[in-house]
C-alpha cells in the first residue's frame, strides 16, 4: 500500500464566499466521507492531491489521511472538481477505506508494445479504455496491462482474454472488445477527367468562308 500521507484541517462549512477566501489562503475544501459517519468538512493542499491524481494508480491511489494532526486513516479520492476556465483542483472529496471490505474501482487499462498490424498498415483502436473490477483494496491494481504486439489486422482483444489475478472479481462484460487492429483504409483514386475537345469551328463561319472562294471564282470566270 502506498505510504503517502495527506494532512488536513477541519473547517465550517460555508458557502462560495467562504470556499473563495480558502482558495485564496492556497487551499481547497474537501470533504471525507466514511461508513456509519457523518461528512467531515476539510481543508487540504491542492498540491497532495493533484500528485495522487496524476500517480500511476491515480484515483484508485490509497493513502493514509491525517485530520487536525490526529489519528491516520485509510482513504482514496472519491470526487473532484477542477476550474473550468484554469483546469485547476479547486474541490475533493475522500472516502474512508477498510482494508478488509471489498471495493468497486474501474482501473485503467495499458497497452504494451507495437502490434504486428500496425507495422503492416493497420490501424489500432483502443475501444475500451478501463475496466470494472471488485476486490480489497490492497488488490487494486495500479493498471490493466494488455499486450498488443501480436496482434495481426483484423484481430482483436476482449475483457475474457486478460488474465487477472484470482482475488479479482471482473464486473464489466467478457465479450466488451478491448482493442481491435483495423485494415488500412483505401485510397481514393480521383477521376481523370478527359481534355476537353478542341472547339469545332462554327458552322456559320465555314459557310461565309465557303461563299467567299465561289465569288472569288465567278469572278475569274467573268
Amino acid at each position: 500500500m502506498s505510504q503517502i500521507l495527506i494532512e488536513a484541517k477541519r473547517r465550517a462549512p460555508g458557502g462560495k464566499n467562504v470556499n473563495r477566501r480558502l482558495r485564496t489562503a492556497g487551499l481547497i475544501p474537501a470533504v471525507l466521507y466514511g461508513r456509519g459517519r457523518e461528512p467531515v468538512p476539510l481543508s487540504v493542499e491542492p498540491k497532495a492531491v493533484v500528485d495522487i491524481l496524476y500517480s500511476e494508480s491515480g484515483q484508485n491511489t490509497i493513502f493514509s489521511l491525517s485530520v487536525d494532526g490526529g489519528e491516520q486513516t485509510n482513504a482514496m479520492v472519491k470526487e473532484y472538481q477542477l476550474d473550468p476556465v484554469k483546469g485547476r483542483l479547486i474541490h475533493t472529496d475522500f472516502v474512508q477505506i477498510a482494508m478488509d471490505r471489498l471495493l468497486e474501482v474501474s482501473v485503467n487499462v495499458e497497452l504494451v508494445g507495437e502490434a504486428e498490424g500496425v507495422k503492416a498498415g493497420g490501424l489500432l483502436d483502443f475501444v475500451t479504455r478501463s475496466i470494472d473490477l471488485e476486490c480489497l483494496p490492497a488488490d487494486i491494481p495500479d493498471s490493466i496491462k494488455v499486450d498488443v504486439g501480436h496482434l495481426k489486422i483484423n484481430d482483436y482483444v476482449r475483457v475474457k482474454n486478460i488474465e487477472f489475478n484470482s482475488k479479482i472479481k471482473v464486473l464489466t462484460d467478457p465479450e466488451v472488445v478491448i482493442v481491435t487492429i483495423s485494415p488500412p483504409l483505401k485510397e481514393e483514386v480521383a477521376p481523370v477527367e478527359a481534355a476537353p475537345a478542341e472547339a469545332a469551328e462554327p458552322e456559320v463561319i465555314k459557310k461565309g468562308k465557303a461563299t467567299e472562294e465561289g465569288a472569288e471564282e465567278e469572278a475569274k470566270k467573268e
